[in-house]
């Protein structure tokens, strides 16, 4: 019941209500029909049995009374029961019975001959038939009217409901690229309008927060790029005084650049700087990204002529991300493998666990070995590499491997390539 909808959910409460009262008040208008047909059938028995017992009496003489102790004649006054209702009957002594069809009243006459019983019935046909019809009213009525409760309260809901089901739409649309994005509020002034009022109220807030959030980034990126390179510049001069110390320097300063260039690419990516679409050989861009120097061997196994939509600059981005990480985690190989369906990247290291495939996506964060052994990783490499995927898009996503990682791009819808020529197979090592 609970995964029901709430417009189900209600509507299937108010047929079960609609329907068990009316089922209620069916039997007792039934019932109470019943009773009373059945009592008006039984009155009017008694009514007949009282006319034809007091029309007995008359026809009788009266009964003698028997004579007094005084020795008196034979009175032929009445008694004064007889007096009071003309036949010696009492009509609380008159008996009814429902059964075979009949109302039957009976009750006993003293005559002249003895007791004599006299009896009348009235049919309960008709009362039968009244009830007959009702039942068939009732049977096929009740459930016309379920029927009809059922629509109405479906539609009805459909139409209450109808706001609530385009606020969750749009709020669902909305994501961190869109937050100006606002739900619609309904002109009326229920809880579904105050409700709209205050989801507008709180992505306005949270756009507010998440552009001074971008702002500040953005900012503190682009301040920290000339004193850095100021420094750099510095320290190059010293090198000839104190190289050791010096190369260290330069090591710590180079890894403080790629992380302010990092978080400005990061900025840019999420304030939606638009992309400016080429034709761009994605086999190409893969066979530069495994041409610069690397610690293990890279295999190549790209298809010529892949070419898809989009910016240069951040593909080359996005793969060389990817490569520098495989390069990373690997033992001895990273292999790049570019094909119709897209890109992929595998190495042949640890490998990334499953329940972790997509906390390497989240920015700065790394796994428990990556920390061990990579002090040269920001954690931003992946993240960005798939908010370019995302920007053109497409989907980066961890795959299954027997051995290491594989990471997988695909563009979704395809984008539209050119004609292919052969595959082109080798292999690159530094």
């Amino acid at each position: 019941m609970s995964r029901l909808s709430v417009r189900m959910r209600v509507t299937l409460a108010a047929t079960v209500i609609v329907a068990t009262v009316l089922t209620a008040a069916s039997l007792v208008l039934i019932l109470a029909l019943r009773d009373s047909l059945e009592g008006g059938a039984a009155d009017e028995a008694t009514r007949k049995v009282i006319a034809r017992a007091t029309a007995l009496r008359k026809e009788e003489p009266l009964v003698t009374a028997p004579p007094p102790d005084d020795g008196a004649g034979p009175s032929r006054e009445p008694t004064p029961e007889q007096s009071e209702n003309g036949s010696g009957t009492d009509p609380d002594e008159t008996k009814v019975t429902l059964a075979d069809g009949y109302a039957t009243a009976s009750t006993v006459v003293s005559t002249l001959d003895g007791p004599v019983t006299v009896r009348a019935r009235v049919s309960l046909a008709p009362v039968l038939d009244a009830l007959s019809v009702l039942e068939r009213l009732l049977l096929v009525g009740v459930p016309a009217l379920v029927l009809l409760m059922a629509v109405m309260t479906w539609e009805l809901m459909g139409r209450v409901l109808a706001p609530v089901e385009s606020i969750r739409a749009t709020f669902a649309d909305i994501t961190a690229k869109n937050l100006h994005r606002r739900v619609p509020e309904p002109v009326t002034r229920d809880e579904v309008a105050r409700l709209a009022r205050t989801m507008n109220a709180t992505l306005g807030q949270l756009e507010s927060a998440v552009e001074r959030h971008k702002q500040f980034v953005a900012d503190a990126a682009h301040e920290l790029r000339n004193p850095v390179a100021t420094l750099s510049a510095r320290l190059e001069l010293g090198l000839p005084l104190a190289p050791d110390l010096v190369t260290e320097a330069l090591t710590d300063v180079a890894r403080i650049q790629a992380l302010t260039g990092d978080l400005l690419l990061l900025a840019r990516l999420d304030g939606g700087e638009p992309l400016i679409h080429t034709e761009v050989d994605l086999a190409q861009v893969a066979a530069e990204a495994a041409a610069r120097p690397a610690p293990v061997r890279i295999a190549l196994d790209l298809d010529a002529g892949v070419v898809v939509q989009g910016s240069r600059a951040h593909l080359e981005r996005m793969v060389a991300n990817l490569v520098a990480n495989a390069v990373r985690h690997a033992a001895s190989q990273v292999t790049i493998r570019v094909t119709a369906d897209g890109l992929d990247v595998l190495d042949d290291g640890p490998g990334i666990p499953e329940s972790s495939r997509e906390l390497v996506f989240r920015r700065f964060h790394r796994l428990d070995e990556a920390r061990a052994r990579d002090a040269g990783g920001s954690g931003l490499g992946l993240a960005i590499a798939r908010d370019i995927a995302t920007l053109h898009g497409g989907t980066l996503t961890v795959r299954d491997t027997p051995r290491g990682a594989h990471l997988s791009f695909r563009m979704t819808p395809p984008a539209e390539r050119s004609g292919r020529a052969g595959p082109v197979r080798g292999s690159a090592a530094s």
